[in-house]
Parts: C-alpha cells; structure tokens; sequence
C-alpha cells in the first residue's frame, strides 16, 4: 500500500511556490478552492502568510519524492 506524502507540486499546477496545489493533491480537492480558503485565511490576519512561507521552505518537491516525475 502507498502512503500518501504531502509535497509541494510542480508544472502547471505551481502558480507561486506549489503549496496549494500539492495540499489540494494530498486531499484530492480542487486547488482553486484551497487557493481561495488560503488567501481567506491571509485577509484575516499575517497567519495564512506566515504559514505559506513555512510550508514553501519546509515541503519537499514532487520531484524529490517521486523521482522521474
């Protein structure tokens, strides 16, 4: 069985760094929704900034967990 790894996407489906889209992956969403919730979550306070940054430097990229890809 393969364990579901939560990454950052690459390709056409990054638009800044590729949080939101490997998220939406990971949760098998539409990405403009959780795009949407994040940008939300920003207008409220600094948290949704701060924790878009943490998640852009800690995430690994797809390709460095799936290799070939």
């Amino acid at each position: 069985m393969d364990k579901k790894r939560l990454y950052k996407t690459e390709g056409s489906y990054k638009m800044v760094c590729g949080v939101c889209g490997g998220i939406a992956e990971y949760f098998d969403i539409d990405p403009t929704l959780v795009r949407v919730g994040w940008v939300i979550l920003s207008l409220c306070g600094t948290l949704g900034f701060w924790a878009y940054i943490a998640c852009a430097l800690i995430m690994p990229n797809k390709s460095d967990i799936y290799p070939g890809y």
